[in-house]
């Protein structure tokens, strides 16, 4: 079992808009960067740990605890001439671009940014590294753990 950390701008799925659709399920769609569509693609698995973070708003920071709900298949998003994830260069028989469905296991007290790094058990997170921009980055066990049972409330 691995464990992950995905950004969602709130602006565009929320914790909360996760908590009302149909059996709190969600395909983590519209992933442009190689290295974060690999993660998907080739390590996450059904079962997988997830800390759903809001990113790009406010108050960012770890709004829930979610699991992955399928394996990768390619996302719909890239072959929409009218979505800004529309990727000229993807076909049907050669998809440049997948995502995993995410499912909700319960939401959090939101634990902002700087408390995360308040824990020199996290220091070494990986999204808490100076220029890290990844929307998704995989987890230590032991940054799992010390996240689920001593922050999250």
């Amino acid at each position: 079992m691995r464990y992950w950390l995905m950004k969602s701008e709130p602006a565009d799925v929320s914790i909360d808009d996760l908590a009302a659709l149909p059996e709190q399920t969600v395909a983590w769609y519209g992933v442009r960067n190689y290295q974060a569509r690999n993660f998907m693609r080739d390590q996450m698995a059904v079962g997988d740990g997830v800390l759903f973070y809001h990113s790009n708003c406010a108050a960012p920071g770890i709004a829930g605890i979610a699991r992955v709900a399928s394996t990768a298949y390619p996302d719909a998003t890239q072959f929409d001439r009218h979505s800004k994830y529309f990727d000229p260069k993807a076909t049907l028989e050669t998809p440049r671009w997948f995502n995993v469905d995410v499912q909700l296991v319960r939401k959090v007290e939101l634990i902002s940014l700087p408390e995360l790094r308040a824990h020199a058990e996290l220091e070494r997170m990986r999204t808490l590294q100076r220029g890290n921009r990844l929307s998704i980055t995989p987890l230590d066990p032991a940054e799992w753990r010390y996240i689920t049972e001593e922050l999250a409330r």
